[in-house]
């Protein structure tokens, strides 16, 4: 008899955030879990590691049957210390999430939840990131069942080296998901604003907003599937090398 595949399950929201214990539940069902977390969120931090401090770890418990380990570093770093320091044998699979607040267009730069899942490849260990469409919803139904499907496919059919699975679900009722689609990353982007403001003692600080351009309108991308309630599915690789500029940059005849 086969053992149960062993998944490690990770995110940026931190380790007390509601959506990674969704994870948790949904992937247990049929496999070994550990989670190795942030001890706080670490939202927006990107593919950041941390090299000048101390990596400190302590063991949680959350409502007597979900344990894990908090971190505090970022979520690359979570991935790196799970491989390397925690777990006894290598994951099969690493799944990043379950995020609140969707993982699209030009957000996959910045996202914590997509470069925990980007570690994972650098360590060749397939890996998926999932994130919900919402920054308040309290239910996950729909991302836990995309999590388990998602997760089955991928132990299946494994990954190309290098590339992860970036899943975002749309934020309705289970019965409101028309199905999936496989999708491209989109071009959906912010303009970004500081609104200045002075603390009680005079202090200026600057807290930053953004405003989305411009819907997209591109069917093959992300942003627009999970507009249609589709649960998007993009194939994503670390190599960010321009091919398609390579010959013109030769033509420049570089000393």
């Amino acid at each position: 008899m086969n053992p149960k595949p062993l998944i490690l399950i990770t995110n940026d929201d931190g380790i007390f955030a509601p959506g990674i214990f969704a994870l948790y539940q949904a992937l247990r069902s049929f496999a070994q879990v550990c989670v190795v977390a942030p001890v706080t969120e670490k939202s927006a931090v990107g593919h950041a590691i941390t090299i000048s401090d101390p990596l400190r770890v302590q063991e949680i418990t959350r409502k007597d049957d979900f344990h894990g380990y908090a971190v505090d570093g970022t979520p690359a770093d979570c991935v790196k210390i799970a491989i390397r320091a925690l777990m006894d044998r290598q994951p099969d699979l690493v799944m990043s999430g379950i995020n609140s607040g969707a993982n699209v267009g030009t957000s996959l730069i910045y996202s914590g939840t997509v470069s925990a899942a980007t570690e994972g490849t650098l360590l060749n260990i397939p890996s998926v990131a999932i994130s919900v469409a919402s920054l308040t919803t309290g239910d996950f139904r729909g991302a836990a069942a995309a999590a388990i499907e998602m997760a089955r496919r991928v132990l299946k059919h494994g990954l190309p080296g290098g590339t992860l699975l970036n899943v975002n679900v749309p934020a309705v009722e289970p019965d409101k998901i028309r199905g999936y689609r496989v999708t491209r990353q989109g071009n959906l982007h912010y303009r970004e604003g500081f609104d200045r403001r002075e603390d009680p003692r005079g202090r200026v600080y600057y807290w930053m907003t953004g405003q989305m351009l411009e819907p997209e309108k591109n069917h093959a991308s992300d942003s627009w599937a999970l507009n249609q309630n589709y649960i998007s599915v993009t194939p994503v690789h670390y190599r960010l090398t321009d091919e398609d500029f390579l010959p013109d940059l030769k033509s420049w005849e570089l000393p």
